[in-house]
């Protein structure tokens, strides 16, 4: 029997890990549960659905499913499940994942998938925790350290611009 888990992380495809491994990080950080797969519901669907709809029984939160190209994995797994799906549109050589983006963000009525920038996997994952965290006071002040620290991180970037100046920076 598979573990229950907070998210699962799909993709179709093994060239979209190294873009899809930015949202395991996040959530690593954030100490929220999560497994990856590969399936492409072009090459095998079976499995794919399978899996979807397998997610209903193990308490999974939310879906992130990153795709190229014709981009149908993020809306098969939001055909199939109550729970939200975050799509990641994937950069694809073809049109630069354009085509990926609007697959994704053009869903129908009645199937909604959030949507991120193309690449995007680390929002989606910070958009995942921000659905979990409406429940979870835990994840809640994570997200506010978070969010802390990249303010943090601006401040001292304008304090080095208005110490040495722009044309030493």
């Amino acid at each position: 029997m598979e573990k229950n888990i907070d998210v699962s992380i799909i993709m179709g495809s093994d060239s979209d890990l190294p873009i899809m491994m930015d949202s395991a990080k996040f959530l690593d950080t954030m100490g929220i549960s999560y497994e990856i797969k590969i399936l492409s519901v072009h090459r095998c669907p079976d499995e794919a659905i399978d899996y979807a709809k397998s997610l209903k029984n193990r308490n999974v939160k939310v879906i992130i499913a990153g795709a190229g190209g014709a981009a149908h994995l993020p809306g098969i797994f939001a055909a199939v499940n109550t729970c939200p799906v975050i799509g990641v549109p994937i950069h694809s050589k073809t049109l630069s994942g354009v085509d990926s983006l609007y697959s994704i963000v053009q869903m129908p009525s009645g199937i909604p998938v959030a949507t991120v920038a193309i690449n995007g996997a680390k929002n989606a994952a910070i958009l995942a925790a921000q659905i979990i965290g409406t429940s979870n006071i835990d994840i809640q002040n994570k997200l506010a350290d978070y969010k802390a620290s990249l303010k943090d991180a601006v401040m001292k970037k304008d304090s080095k611009l208005q110490e040495v100046g722009y044309e030493n920076y």
